[in-house]
């Protein structure tokens, strides 16, 4: 695993920065596909664990979730707007409706995963305050620790392009994003805090204190 900040860890994966997982004050945070089950609780062994939060309820953060919930014994955490689609495993309303959306659901989404607990803003997980930034997703959540500026955004930005996987600042797709006018508002209300630390669901983490800002600036009204 890669050391990002105190407590915060950046599990592996191929690619690398596909699809990130984290392991922050003993909760792992995503699961990427069903596909990920084995090199996730392969890189777990050994460590601490406290539980698992899901940011939102896409089938690239949720697929490994049941998994790791039945065979590691951790509870579920997740944001309140996406719980039920995760408690009942129907993502289908979680975002747009096209032929990438629904291949992602036939080959990446996970089973239903009890959720143990629904966060709202201003809940603690380890050291960071729960977000609540829906516009991508009904239910995304963030993660901030204000101690040293250290922010996991999952999936309101792109850390790299969503195609060509270059490192670099981007919105989250329109085809996978239900709301990107809401998500704009999440991305100025992040870039507000002046993060020294962003981590994301896609893309290595930014350490450039002012490229967020810079980036917030410049999106359309």
């Amino acid at each position: 695993m890669e050391r990002i900040a105190d407590g915060l860890q950046l599990l592996r994966g191929t690619p690398r920065h596909a699809f990130n997982v984290y392991l922050a004050d003993g909760y792992v945070v995503d699961a990427a596909t069903r596909w990920a089950r084995r090199r996730i609780i392969r890189q777990l062994a050994g460590e601490r664990l406290a539980g698992h939060v899901i940011t939102h309820a896409h089938a690239d953060h949720q697929g490994a979730s049941a998994a790791l919930a039945r065979e590691l014994g951790l509870p579920i955490l997740a944001g309140h707007a996406d719980a039920d689609a995760i408690a009942s495993g129907d993502l289908r309303d979680r975002a747009p409706v096209n032929p990438l959306t629904r291949w992602q659901l036939r080959n990446w989404a996970g089973p239903a995963a009890p959720v143990a607990t629904r966060l709202r803003e201003g809940d603690r997980v380890g050291s960071f305050t729960v977000l609540e930034t829906p516009g991508h997703a009904p239910g995304l959540i963030s993660l901030w620790r204000e101690s040293d500026r250290t922010l996991i955004a999952a999936d309101v930005l792109f850390g790299q392009h969503p195609v060509t996987s270059r490192p670099g600042l981007h919105e989250p797709p329109a085809r996978f994003t239900l709301d990107p006018a809401l998500n704009r508002t999440q991305i100025r209300r992040l870039a507000a805090l002046e993060p020294a630390v962003v981590c994301f669901g896609h893309g290595p983490p930014s350490r450039d204190p002012t490229a967020l800002t810079r980036f917030a600036a410049g999106l359309p009204d």
